[in-house]
Formats: C-alpha cells, structure tokens, sequence
C-alpha cells in the first residue's frame, strides 16, 4: 500500500481551511468532470446527485481525511461505510484513477494555481492513493466475502 510522505501529510492538513470553505464547490466541479464518462456516471445516485446531497457527503469525506490523515484510525467507521456503498454500487479497483483525474484538476479549478499550486496538488495525488489503496484492499476483501457467503 502506497503511503503520503511527511510533507505531502502536512500539506493536506494545510488545506483543511480551504476545503471547510470550498469543499462542496471542489466536489461539485469534480463531479462534473467524472461524469463526462457515462460508464462511471452510471456508478452514483442521480437523485443525490440532484440534491446535492452526494457533493455535500464527499465534501465532508474529504475534509475529513485531510484534518485525519496522520491518523486514520479516528476515520474507521467513515471508511467502512465508504466500502459498504462502494460494495453495493459495484466501485471496482479501476475506477479510482477516474475519480483522482476528476478531483485534482477541480481543486486547482476552485481554489485557483496560486493556492491549488503543483506541490499542493502532488501532496493531494499521494494522499488520494493513500487512501485509495486502503479503500480498494478492504473492498477487494468485501467482495470476497460476499462470495463466500
């Protein structure tokens, strides 16, 4: 499993304020973008996507992660409520880069360069995957033991 260096660790706490504010707005715009491939768009729940109660939870998710990311084990109920859904829709392995191809560029969108630069959007990439990796090792094993059941 790939983990976030030191810096990339403290750079996203960093941003915390940033994503308290413009969270929804990031999601959003990022949403937008991942939709643009009807096969991934197919994945979520139109009606949360309508009332933008899917942005407003992702948002959360994300801001979240970043006030935890040097400690994870405060998130362990989030993440294995994230499996549960992503279990039930059907979220695989391959459908992560989408999303990280969607996000990063809808953070430097919203916040703009001077805030969103390439050393802030590099630690972001490193903390997606890290959490990514987690999210995609504990869906693997759900799906398994959906099979065995």
């Amino acid at each position: 499993m790939r983990t976030a260096s030191p810096q990339a660790i403290a750079i996203v706490k960093s941003t915390a304020p940033a994503l308290e504010k413009h969270g929804v707005e990031i999601t959003t715009a990022m949403y937008a973008r991942l939709f643009q491939n009807p096969a991934i768009e197919g994945l979520f729940d139109k009606a949360a996507q309508r009332s933008g109660e899917q942005p407003r939870r992702l948002a959360g998710a994300i801001l979240a992660y970043a006030r935890n990311i040097d400690k994870l084990a405060n998130l362990g109920t989030a993440v294995s409520r994230m499996v549960a859904r992503h279990v039930e829709t059907g979220v695989k392995a391959e459908h992560y880069p989408y999303v990280a191809e969607a996000l990063l560029p809808a953070i430097r969108d919203v916040l703009g360069a001077d805030v969103a630069t390439d050393e802030v959007l590099a630690a972001w990439g490193e903390a997606y995957w890290m959490l990514a990796d987690v999210l995609i090792a504990a869906e693997a094993q759900a799906y398994e033991d959906a099979l065995a059941a």
